[in-house]
């Protein structure tokens, strides 16, 4: 995926999804259970129960995206909320997509200046 535009929010769902769940339904979750718009331009982040399958909805020059991503290995980090949302930065957003825990990065070694 690439980056979203600045101005986005990105927002997880917390909790589960069923992910046979397409374009229609997670946009009524998203106005329903979130409270939320699904078309102002925001990224909704859904994960199913084995944590493995993400689906992000989208909506974008006229249309709403709908993008999935599924990890080989592994589970999808996630919020231990069983409902609402998670606003996420761009960054985390990219940790998570790449099967990373985006709530506890771990800060790359420095080195130390000189005084």
């Amino acid at each position: 995926m690439i980056g979203p535009p600045a101005n986005t929010r990105i927002w997880i769902a917390a909790g589960v999804t069923d992910m046979r769940s397409g374009f229609n339904s997670l946009a009524a979750k998203v106005q329903t259970v979130l409270e939320k718009d699904p078309y102002g331009g925001h990224v909704f982040i859904f994960r199913g129960r084995r944590g493995d399958l993400l689906k992000a909805l989208y909506w974008s020059d006229g249309g709403l995206c709908l993008f999935a991503k599924r990890l080989e290995t592994g589970r999808f980090a996630w919020p231990r909320a069983e409902t609402g949302v998670v606003a996420l930065t761009t960054a985390q957003l990219s940790l998570l997509l790449e099967g990373f825990d985006w709530r506890q990065p771990v800060e790359a070694a420095r080195p130390r200046s000189a005084l």
